[in-house]
């Protein structure tokens, strides 16, 4: 039977999705979105493990939020699927609700509250949280909960907002740039905070632009470009695929480096008593180029795995024919 025009039919195996333990986190499939002429997601998908901390990158204007307020129910999807622990994000979104917190990356408050009566309605609009919780959050985060946030700065005015969502117990928390205005100390926190979580076995989808952040905490990363996903993987295993840099330190030069494929980046420069040589090479000749190095008599050497930055900026530069990071 044809539905009517318009109606979304949600899959058999949807449907019977009622047991929000044995289902994915976050599972979203080729999502697609448009505002007008532009195309937010553009058959976007991506999927957060139980247990995992999942970083979410992409520059302004990539999808992310988007995704967001698709996993939370704020947009209807043109097509595609978006599900929490199994309930769809549009058609059931209070049910998802009941198994998320969620923390902005641009906190409004009401002014004329103060920081904990804030952090009240915010407890009470996400299911509510543990007052204790909610006690160690405010000490943590160093947070006065007794002033009017009219007052508040806008790291104090985030963390009205990780106190509130933190103080509730859930399986997923989506944190989108939570530590927005924190000092480098409230950051640090933050991770801690992050780290007890996981510990926990509770999943976090952690999108931020502070690639240092997503590094420290994340397990898996995907890496979204014009509303599609183009690197999602693990860490380790995103460096496996991607390019190394050698730094190395010998009596004489190195011989036969120009016959690796994959070579970048080689110079040599004196280094009294001997000399120091430094390159780039690819995954699939790391080996060969350490026998390379290794044949002469070694003072020093280092094999530095790409950054994150790295990989986010390989990501960027892959033309779209090329797919080397999407799994």
């Amino acid at each position: 039977m044809t539905p009517p025009q318009g109606e979304r039919v949600i899959p058999t195996e949807m449907r019977t999705m009622n047991r929000p333990n044995a289902e994915l986190p976050v599972r979203v499939e080729q999502l697609r979105k448009k505002f007008g002429s532009t195309t937010a997601l553009d058959g976007f998908n991506l999927q957060v493990r139980p247990g995992e901390v999942h970083g979410f990158l992409g520059p302004n204007g990539a999808g992310k939020s988007t995704t967001i307020r698709a996993l939370l129910g704020q947009l209807r999807p043109d097509s595609g699927w978006a599900t929490i622990f199994g309930r769809d994000c549009w058609s059931e979104s209070m049910a998802a609700h009941t198994h998320l917190a969620y923390v902005p990356g641009d906190v409004a408050l009401w002014p004329g509250l103060s920081g904990g009566e804030c952090i009240d309605i915010l407890v009470r609009l996400q299911g509510g949280g543990s007052s204790k919780r909610r006690r160690e959050l405010v000490e943590r985060f160093d947070l006065d909960p007794t002033k009017r946030t009219r007052t508040y700065s806008k790291g104090n005015r985030q963390k009205v907002a990780l106190v509130a969502a933190l103080s509730k117990d859930c399986d997923l928390y989506l944190l989108d740039e939570p530590t927005s205005g924190l000092d480098p100390l409230m950051e640090e926190a933050f991770q801690q905070t992050v780290r007890e979580l996981k510990r926990g076995g509770k999943s976090v989808l952690l999108s931020s632009h502070i690639l240092s952040e997503v590094e420290a905490l994340c397990d898996h990363v995907t890496i979204i470009r014009s509303g599609r996903a183009v690197a999602s993987d693990s860490l380790d295993d995103l460096r496996a695929r991607t390019m190394s840099w050698i730094t190395v330190t010998t009596d004489t030069e190195i011989g036969g480096l120009n016959r690796l494929r994959t070579l970048k980046s080689l110079t040599v420069q004196p280094h009294p008593p001997g000399v120091r040589t430094r390159f780039e090479v690819g995954p699939d000749e790391l080996v060969e180029a350490l026998s390379l190095v290794m044949a002469g008599r070694v003072r020093r050497i280092t094999v530095e795995p790409p950054s994150l930055n790295e990989l986010f900026l390989a990501a960027y530069s892959e033309d779209d024919s090329k797919k080397a990071l999407v799994t």
